[in-house]
Parts: C-alpha cells; structure tokens; sequence
C-alpha cells in the first residue's frame, strides 16, 4: 500500500502529490479549491509571477476553518530564478520571497530553479539558502532541474550542511530520466516529477487511453499513478477546477506490472520542457 506521505533525508515529509501553479493565472481559485479537494503540496517558483496569488490561495482556505486547516498542514515550493542566483542576490531573493507570502511565515521546501549559471553561482546561491534555514525561514532546500554532475558537485561540496531533499525535474513515461532517478534514489533525495502528461502532450497517449478505459479512471490519472507507483512525487497542473479532483484520485486503482511495462518508454528521451539537466 502507498503511503501519503514521503520522507525526506532531514526527517520531513513531503505529500505524494502535489499541485503545480506554472502558467496558472488564477492560481488562488485553483490553490484553494485543490486544498479543500486534500492537496496538500502547492509548487510555484518566482518564474511562474503567481508566488503571492498562490499564498494567497492557502490563507484563504485557512480562514475557512481555522481549527483544522492549519498552515502546518501544507507544504508550500518555491523556487529562485535564475537572475537570483549567487550570495547577494540569493538573500534578497529569499527576502523578497518571504514579503510575497507574508501571511504563510516560512517557506516549506526552497529550490534552485536551474544549474544553468555556472559552478560558483549554484554553491553561493546554496549557501544562501542554508542560511534561510538556519535562520528558521526556510524549512528545508533542494535543487531543480539537476543533473548527476551537478547533484555530485554540491553532495562532494566542503561547504555542504544541509543535503538537498529533493531535485524536481521532468519525469514522464517518455522522459524517464532513469539513470538520474536511480542516482537520486541511492542519495536520498526524493524526486518531484512535473510535467506528468509532458506537458498535456501526451494526454491521449493510446496506451494511457487503454489503460484508463480498462481501469474506469481518466489518462491523466493513469499517468500521474504511473509516477506514484515509481515512487515520485508528481505535481500535475491544471487551471480547471473540475479536474483537480479527478487528477488527485490515484490511490483508489494500481497499475499492474505489465501495465507500468506497457507505459514505460526507457530509450526515449522526449523532454516537453526545457532540457538543462545537462549543462556545464
């Protein structure tokens, strides 16, 4: 039986799902209404511009009902942008995150978007961030879009204190990204996989279609299972509030391991996002 909860390698959890915000214009509506549905991880980044709409979001739903929806209850991801990275820039970065969610108080999981600014930047902007959780703003830290190189860099680090909790990075059937999974496995460091139907590109993948007409589910719900079942944490994003619902439900059906066969596509490597888990 899955569990709902995932350890991280600093003794927090992490749901097994969450919410993704990327491109979501009406990101308070969607966050609220997928808290009370019983997300319980909302993923946004300084990028998406929506940091505040999806605090937002979630203090709302607190007001509802003080006594038991509790800013503890939730997990909140953000990550700093590129232009934000190195010591300065970090620390203001971080600042300027924190006067974003005002409400929230502390930051559950910080991220570095991208290791695309070089060797210096990433360890500087790091270094930062370990210092947010020293000083109790941040929870815990991890890394985004990172590749073995670059996870290897910061785990052989002199400077290192706080190992990275998680990577998030695309995972999909078709971007199965295995030897970089398996690498985060044996390190401890959970994998946040986002763009679950690669972007809704695959969505009427016919094998997924297959699956979910014999199962009784949607594909989407076959795909993000697929993720679950791997031992990812998936975050599918809609801005549809009629699909939250539906895309939450996947523990009520598991995939077999032929179905997870059928799904699996190991030699193709087709990335719906940007691909910089490669970069120097």
């Amino acid at each position: 039986m899955l569990s709902k909860l995932v350890k991280l390698n600093n003794g927090s959890y992490l749901p097994y799902m969450g919410l993704g915000t990327w491109e979501l214009r009406n990101a308070t509506e969607v966050v609220k209404e997928a808290l009370n549905i019983g997300y319980r991880l909302i993923d946004t980044a300084v990028l998406y511009g929506n940091e505040k709409e999806c605090a937002q979001g979630v203090l709302e739903w607190m007001k509802e009902d003080p006594e038991h929806n509790r800013r503890e209850h939730v997990c909140y991801i953000t990550k700093l942008w590129t232009n934000q990275h190195g010591y300065e820039n970090a620390k203001k970065a971080i600042k300027g995150c924190l006067e974003q969610i005002d409400g929230l108080k502390y930051i559950d999981l910080l991220l570095i978007h991208a290791p695309t600014q070089g060797k210096k930047m990433r360890l500087e902007t790091y270094q930062a961030m370990q210092e947010a959780v020293d000083e109790g703003v941040v929870k815990s830290i991890g890394v985004s879009n990172y590749g073995i190189d670059h996870l290897k860099e910061l785990l052989s680090w002199p400077g290192l204190k706080y190992k990275p909790v998680a990577n998030e990075i695309e995972v999909s059937p078709w971007c199965m990204r295995q030897e970089l999974c398996n690498f985060c496995s044996e390190n401890d460091i959970a994998v946040i996989a986002f763009a679950p139907f690669s972007h809704a590109n695959r969505i009427n993948d016919p094998d997924a279609v297959a699956i979910a007409k014999k199962k009784g589910v949607t594909p989407a719900q076959v795909l993000v299972r697929w993720s679950v079942q791997k031992g990812y944490v998936p975050i599918p994003k809609t801005k549809n509030l009629d699909r939250l619902a539906t895309n939450f439900d996947v523990l009520s059906f598991e995939l077999s391991d032929e179905e997870m066969k059928t799904l699996d596509h190991p030699d193709v490597h087709d990335p719906s996002d940007w691909e910089v888990t490669t970069c120097p």
